[in-house]
């Protein structure tokens, strides 16, 4: 995100040093900036950190990134580093809302990030406390926390750092977060508990006016030991639920959209079999978006829970997004073969009798929604690569402030027999004709174009045995799904 001041003195400046020999020293224009602190209503951003965190070690090395974060207020925090020529020193500026603000000097040796700063102590309960400094690049991985914040953030995905660059932004979007340390680089303790001190290195916390509760946070950190504990799940970086300091919802009333819109339909219950003890009956379940717009779900995370208040947001057909809706919650779901965060309200899934009533419902009752199977590329607006787009899906982990959860137009989401609740206990019931429903959006949260293609059945016959069941499946037209295996 270029200012205009001073995109064409860098742009110049960058075929300058593109075409000149090494010898040349190309010059740029510099900022006049403010050799003192800037005074701002606020401070520019908060440090964020989860009060208890558990790592695993392996080796005496353990990976963890603390779920240490800088949440920007008020305003994008932003940094633009530059220098004049390759016989002087990198000059960064803090580009505050009331004027640019110097770093100090020797805050950057390289394009890579800011030397120096944080300052992590590590105090075992017994023995010597270990000090490190950490060199933070604030293009990190970032997250939306305010439902009512930019749908996306402008800035680099990273610190790319050549020998001859000669500038860079650095940036957190009004209402993110990014994390600030890398779980790649891990500390050299082992098992035991910690207590872990962060703080904003005292040069930068002056210069950007933080006060100690904006830059430091304290951390209870447990470290276990990978190897004699194979068995748990989330290796490596599981954490205990995520804490936000400020949960916030949309300003203003929700708005309802008046351009193009999802459409949510169900698709019948495929790769139907019995269990070996014959207890339950297994099936997959596509669930798919026929609309002429994605369907964006963002989960923002409530205080001391492990629940998302849920929102639905609305793009027009250039993807400009123009509105939300509040549309349920999201849920931590911990079972070994999930592992990430489901919507409460996308699909249901109902064993029926004969007569339409109710005999039985699956344990499956929320969802990460995800593009898991191309169903129908020729819809308007169909989305043939959307693991390219802005409006990406991720599930996210234990720590996730927020959530965004994407099903493009024209792709399904199916939920395979192999996940936990996938099924219907029918031992009890008797022998005869039943049908597996599959409902989209069944209590109606979600704004779709229309809601009369949301049921499908499929019709089935149990026989046999309580003990020794059988189950007939009836084909759907041409279509021969026997040979269809849950990969979802």
């Amino acid at each position: 995100m270029l200012r205009s001041s001073r995109a064409g003195a860098l742009l110049a400046s960058l075929a300058l040093a593109g075409s000149a020999l090494a010898v040349v020293e190309p010059t740029l224009a510099q900022p006049a900036v403010a050799e003192a602190p800037a005074r701002v209503a606020a401070a520019p951003f908060t440090l964020w950190a989860p009060k208890q965190v558990t790592a695993y070690s392996y080796r005496g090395r353990t990976w963890t990134d603390l779920g240490l974060r800088a949440v920007a207020q008020g305003a994008p925090f932003e940094l633009w580093s530059t220098r004049a020529s390759y016989a002087e020193r990198i000059r960064t500026v803090w580009r505050s809302p009331a004027g640019d603000v110097a770093l100090p000097t020797g805050s950057m040796t390289d394009f890579s990030g800011l030397g120096g700063f944080l300052r992590v102590t590590i105090e075992p309960r017994h023995g010597k406390a270990i000090v490190l400094k950490r060199k933070v690049c604030l293009n990190g991985w970032s997250e939306r926390v305010q439902p009512n914040a930019d749908p996306s953030s402008p800035y680099p995905a990273g610190c790319w750092n050549n020998p001859f660059s000669i500038g860079s932004v650095q940036g957190i979007q009004q209402g993110w977060a990014t994390t600030l340390l890398t779980a790649g680089r891990p500390l050299r303790i082992g098992p035991g508990r910690y207590t872990v001190k962060v703080r904003v290195a005292r040069s930068y916390a002056e210069a950007f006016g933080l006060s100690t509760a904006d830059a430091s946070r304290t951390v209870r950190l447990t470290v276990k030991d990978e190897e004699a504990i194979e068995e748990e799940a989330g290796h490596g970086h599981a954490r205990r639920p995520a804490r936000p300091a400020r949960p916030t919802a949309p300003t203003g009333p929700a708005q309802r959209p008046d351009g193009p819109t999802p459409d949510l339909r169900a698709l019948p219950a495929w790769g139907i079999s019995l269990s070996r003890n014959s207890r339950y009956l297994r099936f997959s379940a596509t669930v798919w978006n026929g609309g002429d717009s994605p369907l964006v779900v963002d989960g923002f995370r409530q205080r001391g829970a492990d629940l998302m208040d849920a929102y639905q947001y609305f793009f027009d057909g250039a993807g400009n997004q123009t509105g939300y809706a509040p549309v349920g919650r999201l849920h931590w779901d911990a079972k070994p073969s999930h592992q990430h965060w489901h919507f409460e309200d996308f699909a249901r899934y109902t064993l029926l009798r004969k007569d339409r009533t109710e005999a039985a419902v699956s344990k499956k009752e929320a969802f990460c929604l995800a593009n898991t199977d191309a169903i129908d590329l020729t819809v308007p607006n169909a989305l043939w690569k959307p693991e390219n787009t802005d409006l990406a899906t991720s599930c996210g982990d234990q720590s996730s402030l927020s959530i965004r959860e994407v099903l493009a137009s024209g792709w399904g989401d199916t939920y395979t027999q192999m996940r936990a609740g996938q099924s219907f206990r029918v031992d009890h019931l008797p022998n005869g004709v039943y049908y597996v429903s599959v409902t989209a959006n069944p209590d109606g949260n979600l704004v779709e174009t229309t809601t009369g293609n949301n049921v499908a059945l499929r019709r089935i016959r149990l026989g046999g045995t309580r003990t020794e069941r059988t189950v007939e499946v009836a084909q759907v037209g041409i279509v021969d799904d026997e040979s269809y295996g849950g990969t979802g």
